[in-house]
């Protein structure tokens, strides 16, 4: 008897048994699976259809139900799986897991507002407090929140996230979510203890990313980077593909780019010359897009000049990998890192030889994986790569740029340009701006800016708009700010509008005021290229150097200020000296079309001068291996500290300071031999200089 023929008895055998009342659910289960198996999901769907029409009164009804509805849903029938699921919830109203998926279901359809008073039914149908219990609670508030952060509403996102973490301070995705609202509303201090969650919970499962936003300390970003990589990436789970295409020697150099950001996004933006500019004689270029749906103008463009464009969004890590590895790609450059959408786990399965991390993440990856970071020499001066995992390689300036943007003179579509009473801005008076997002405000930059506000009279601050609680949390703030205060008026808030509108109307602005810990970077060059001077001071960690790169490569290296103190009196100086303001916007301009920061040419010229590099010590078998020791202790004693009681960037010895706390803790738990932390420069001085002594008799 054929399988064909054996199966179909066996659907009509069940199927009369379901009707009889005499299919036990374990055996309505293992059949429907085995024709799922077998590539007959509409067999299955008729069997549990069938078992539901006649089995009304089992005790296991509503899990039957659930199981059915979650087959309808794998096949693509969402009114169907929804009906069945409203009939599984009727059936068993303490039955949590049909809650979960019918939210989901009306997300899916647009219907937010329905998914979360649905997820909010099962997080109140918990009386009972057991394990499993608690796990459909602390999931219902997660989905609840989550659904809510993406429309914005972050009070509410942020009070279901608090209550989840609460329950079980485990789940580092929740804190990591909870942290990056709090940040985004400018919620100071961000990291806020209470009973039950330390600040160690809290500060220890951080995103790298918030991280960057926190503090400017270079060593906790690694170490924060580190423990992200060990927990939330975790270890490869498939097998690494063989990367036997790579290995050929002759014809053009591979080069694979690994991004979700290939569409209108601030890294879009930035790389939307890079493919058209590659030499196809020496290089075979790799668009690998893997982000969401998209078909705006610059993906299409993204697709229309790359050379190769694949897009991987479809595709499991493992699939993915094996199709990099399959395209003989030698040189892979993750253009995503710790970022939203990113794919670090197809990174961890190595489908090519040689992995780079450049432009996406501001920071060291600090994965066992990635040989190359790509910087330049105010970004990671000489002397700072032992903040980093990765050999550090180097640029003229690291940050690419679209030439073909829109330039300074855009304005309305009669060619005029725009108004500053349009923009809601005094006619009269030095506009500051910022263009970052909230998330990057910190409260010693806003303390900062206010007091710039207060020694310029009618100076105003224009920011871009976040949510209402925000904007009001900022103007009260200006309320209670040092000096006299300022009048919250002096913030103006800027709609989000298109992209070419939105930097026609940067030409409004006198002067643009960096932020820190994480500084401008897209946003910089943005106002750079229409003619805004930057003022910024270059931190220690990566992102609080960015924007010091940029304006040093755009020309006007006297606006890069030696600390934060510096910066106060330079913004001060220069908003009571329009003429002065005046003339950078005039050396901007005359210099857009040759400085640095615009030459894209230049740089992916020296991109591929690097790769040729990088392909090189792959061949010789010279590739770099990450030092990743000492970064638990690293990580153990950063998260103990408040970074926002003292800024960290003004700390006058920083190698020092960390030097002491590396030092007290090898006494009571001694860091293994070979750590990095007991090499120089983090030796103590008297023992470095005492081994010097040595060498020198």
């Amino acid at each position: 008897m054929s399988d064909e023929v054996g199966s179909a008895q066996s659907l009509e055998e069940s199927l009369g048994r379901a009707v009889r009342r005499a299919l036990p659910v374990t055996d309505l289960i293992r059949t429907a699976e085995a024709l799922k198996a077998a590539g007959r999901p509409e067999s299955a769907q008729a069997l549990y259809a069938t078992w539901v029409r006649f089995n009304a009164d089992n005790p296991l009804y509503y899990a039957v139900l659930f199981n059915y509805a979650v087959l309808l849903g794998e096949d693509g029938n969402a009114e169907a799986a929804r009906q069945t699921l409203e009939q599984a919830i009727a059936a068993n109203p303490d039955f949590l897991p049909p809650y979960i998926n019918l939210g989901r279901l009306q997300e899916a359809a647009g219907q937010a507002g329905e998914a979360v008073a649905t997820w909010s039914r099962a997080s109140a149908r918990l009386p009972t407090l057991t394990g499993t219990a608690i796990t459909y609670k602390t999931m219902a508030l997660v989905q609840i929140a989550r659904v809510c952060e993406a429309a914005w509403r972050d009070p509410e996102a942020e009070a279901a996230l608090r209550q989840s973490i609460e329950i079980d301070p485990a789940q580092r995705e929740a804190i990591q979510h909870f942290l990056s609202l709090r940040q985004r509303q400018c919620e100071w201090p961000v990291v806020e203890p209470w009973e039950r969650v330390p600040r160690e919970t809290l500060a220890g499962a951080m995103s790298p990313l918030s991280m960057a936003a926190h503090t400017d300390d270079p060593l906790l970003q690694l170490a924060c980077a580190w423990a992200y990589n060990r927990h939330d990436v975790g270890a490869p789970k498939a097998a690494f593909p063989s990367l036997e295409a790579a290995e050929r020697t002759g014809g053009r150099l591979r080069v694979g780019y690994l991004s979700s950001d290939l569409r209108e996004h601030a890294v879009g933006f930035l790389m939307a010359e890079v493919f058209a500019l590659h030499n196809r004689a020496g290089v075979e270029a790799f668009a690998y897009y893997c982000g969401p749906s998209a078909d705006d103008p610059l993906h299409r463009r993204f697709r229309e000049t790359a050379e190769h464009f694949i897009d991987l969004s479809g595709l499991d890590d493992a699939a993915a990998a094996a199709r990099i590895a399959a395209d003989g790609i030698q040189i892979l450059v993750d253009v995503n890192g710790y970022t939203r959408e990113g794919r670090t786990k197809l990174v961890a399965l190595r489908p090519a030889p040689v992995l780079v991390n450049w432009l996406g993440y501001p920071g060291s990856l600090a994965s066992p994986y990635h040989h190359y970071i790509i910087a330049d020499e105010t970004i990671i001066p000489p002397g700072d790569e032992i903040y980093y995992s990765e050999e550090v390689l180097r640029l003229p300036c690291y940050q690419p740029n679209d030439r073909s943007r829109p330039g300074a003179q855009a304005g309305k579509p009669d060619g005029t340009p725009p108004g500053r009473v349009a923009a809601g801005l005094p006619e009269e008076g030095t506009v500051f701006c910022c263009f970052n997002g909230a998330h990057k405000i910190t409260r010693f930059t806003f303390a900062r800016w206010m007091r710039i506000l207060a020694a310029v009279p009618g100076s105003v601050l224009w920011l871009m708009s976040a949510t209402d609680g925000t904007e009001a949390r900022l103007r009260t703030a200006a309320e209670a700010a040092e000096a006299a205060g300022v009048a919250p008026e002096r913030l103006v808030f800027a709609a989000k509008l298109p992209h070419a509108a939105h930097l026609a109307r940067y030409r409004l602005a006198d002067l643009f005021l960096d932020t820190n810990p994480y500084g401008a970077h897209t946003t910089a060059s943005d106002a750079l290229w229409m003619g805004v001077p930057v003022l910024t001071f270059a931190g220690r960690s990566f992102p609080a150097r960015v924007c010091a790169s940029l304006v040093r490569a755009a020309g006007l290296p006297e606006l890069v200020c030696a600390d934060a103190e510096a910066y106060v009196a330079a913004a001060v100086r220069l908003g009571q000296d329009r003429p002065a303001l005046a003339e950078l916007r005039a050396r901007l301009l005359a210099g857009r079309d040759s400085c640095v920061l615009f030459d894209t040419p230049l740089l992916v010229h020296r991109l591929e001068e690097l790769y040729r590099g990088m392909a090189e010590a792959w061949r010789a078998g010279r590739l770099p291996r990450p030092d990743l020791s000492g970064l638990e202790a690293c990580h153990e004693i950063g998260i103990a500290l408040d970074a926002e009681a003292e800024e960290t960037a003004t700390r006058p010895d920083y190698l020092g300071w960390w030097r002491t706390l590396l030092a007290h803790r090898h006494t009571w738990r001694p860091l293994a031999s070979g750590c990095r932390f007991l090499k120089a420069p983090f030796l103590a001085p008297a023992k470095a200089a005492k081994r010097g002594r040595a060498k020198a008799r």
